[in-house]
């Protein structure tokens, strides 16, 4: 078990948690939660020790082991794959170290015997035998074959040694698990290898992510930092969305009966304890949330913004034709005789195993590339807006207040006007005075979706839009795109997001286009088209969004 005391941190004038007390028990997945700059990644640094609190105390059952996935992908660049792994158990390691120095040595002589001795019995206590088939488990199920086991570091991509550093948290079953943002590179199958694999971890997982799907699959509870304090809430991520936003409407009827607000609360933990499914947590949390009282759910002080995109004018039926592209970049061929036929009411995801392919195919639909061949037709009632995946050169060198950024791309030019949208994206009084160049990667964002909501298109394209995104901003992303009445096609990383919006989903694959008009979890589990896809990938390539 973890737990703190009256822990207290504040940086400058600015205090993130102030005599937080709050235990994290076995066999739980805490799900920690909290708008951008609320602390989430710095609270799991002073979990580990990275971090000093100002005050209070962290303490720790003793004897247990805590591992953290790490964040620099440099650190073990001299080291092979296996053993990086492998150097996650900290004590296995140095026996492990300990042990072939001794038996390296020409001179052995009795007291190196018996220091051995002693050395071998812990490594058996420690499950030693088994230290390298388990990290070869774990790399294996991360997506890491086996002929990159013993390869250095250093030769691996960034997002290969994002996966080695999982690995390596995950490794020799540590009693308390902090992760930060753990599926961030990953692909399909190896998301669903983590999920399954912590579903079933019998210790204590705490985690930052904002992929609403993987929340929802892992974690028994949300830990929720607000008001500079952290909430415990029992069940997954949409339980705690949808309870803070029941008690803020209970507490704005405050005329309304007691009993009628019981009823209205035990409906809804019935129904949530109905979706407890998996038999290890079902029991546990439904007879949790069955002993939830009024005052155990709380209105969130989260702002979430408004995104509603609404077009101009109605697009006809013809809306973009696509013939025979081919892109070559770099000498790779990276789109190779694409073609579709996107019609009206079409909410396309793209998905595939390279990003650049998908990118290309955007840049060329909207005519900042040159495609190598082929030709593409847009409809003539079509208005388009795009987000690209890279928005820098919007900001980068601009010296104008966002009021003045965002009138570029207005036909009104009114200051109330202007305002007004900014309102929507949570800039409001002083903060729309803010300069362009010095915003962050999620203000940015914010406002590229400003930009694409001025301009009235019935047609949006979309390169991963929920990078840099806080939950807020993507929950109201994820609302606005479901009720656009528009065409869309999008490419994103985030599971729920393809689920709750697409209606059709197209893998860009090394031998053509796998296309079809279904839910992203009907395509994943589609037989056919896992038959034709691992057809289209025999000669290598990983799957992914």
């Amino acid at each position: 078990m973890i737990s703190t005391s009256k822990l207290t941190l504040q940086l400058g004038k600015r205090i993130l948690f102030k005599d937080v007390s709050i235990k994290f028990t076995p066999g739980n997945c805490y799900g920690l939660i909290g708008a951008n700059g609320t602390g989430k990644s710095t609270f799991l640094k002073v979990l580990s020790g990275d971090v000093e609190q100002t005050s209070g105390e962290v303490a720790i059952t003793p004897g247990e082991r805590l591992a953290v996935l790490k964040q620099n992908h440099y650190e073990f660049d001299e080291f092979d794959v296996l053993k990086t792994v492998i150097m996650g158990h900290a004590r296995l390691y140095s026996i492990m170290e300990q042990k072939d120095a001794l038996y390296a040595k020409p001179d052995f002589s009795d007291e190196d015997g018996m220091k051995v001795s002693e050395l071998e019995c812990e490594f058996a206590e420690l499950n030693g035998w088994d230290a390298e088939s388990e990290a070869a488990r774990l790399l294996n199920g991360l997506g890491i074959p086996v002929e990159m086991h013993d390869q250095k570091m250093s030769a691996l991509s960034g997002k290969e040694k994002v996966r080695v550093l999982l690995a390596q948290a995950l490794f020799g079953n540590p009693d308390i698990l902090l992760l930060d943002e753990p599926t961030n590179d990953l692909d399909i199958e190896s998301i669903s290898w983590l999920e399954n694999f912590l579903y079933d971890f019998p210790n204590t997982v705490i985690v930052v992510s904002h992929d609403r799907h993987f929340l929802n699959k892992v974690c028994t509870h949300i830990a929720d930092i607000d008001f500079q304090n952290i909430q415990l809430y029992v069940g997954n991520y949409d339980f705690w969305l949808e309870s803070s936003q029941l008690a803020l409407q209970l507490a704005k009827d405050a005329n309304k009966k007691n009993e009628e607000k019981a009823k209205e609360l035990q409906s809804f933990i019935q129904r949530f304890s109905a979706n407890a499914s998996k038999s290890k947590q079902a029991t546990s949390r439904k007879k949790q949330l069955e002993k939830l009282t009024l005052e155990d759910i709380k209105p969130s002080s989260r702002k979430y913004p408004y995104i509603a995109f609404k077009p101009d004018r109605e697009a006809g039926n013809q809306l973009l034709t696509v013939e025979n592209i081919s892109k070559t970049i770099d000498g790779e061929k990276v789109l190779n005789d694409v073609s579709l036929m996107v019609s009206k009411g079409d909410k396309i995801a793209f998905v595939g195993p390279d990003g650049l392919a998908k990118t290309t195919l955007f840049e060329i639909l909207m005519g900042e590339l040159a495609a190598d061949s082929g030709e593409y037709k847009w409809g003539v009632t079509t208005t388009q807006a795009y987000f690209p995946k890279d928005n820098s050169a919007f900001f980068e060198g601009v010296d104008l207040s966002l009021v003045d950024w965002l009138r570029q791309f207005s036909r009104d030019q009114e200051e109330s006007f202007i305002r007004g949208f900014l309102g929507r994206m949570l800039f409001s009084g002083e903060e729309s005075l803010k300069a362009a160049n010095v915003l962050s990667g999620g203000e940015k964002v914010r406002c590229m979706l400003a930009k694409m909501m001025l301009s009235g298109a019935n047609v949006l394209l979309l390169d991963e839009p929920t990078n840099h995104l806080d939950l807020e901003s993507i929950t109201s992303l994820n609302n606005g795109l479901t009720q656009f009445e528009g065409t869309l096609l999008f490419v994103s990383h985030d599971h729920q997001f393809i689920q709750t919006v697409a209606n059709r989903i197209i893998e860009i694959t090394p031998r053509g286009l796998v296309d079809r008009q279904m839910t992203y979890d009907e395509y994943l589990e589609n037989p056919d088209v896992k038959k034709l896809l691992d057809e289209y990938y025999k000669d290598g390539g990983v799957r992914t969004v």
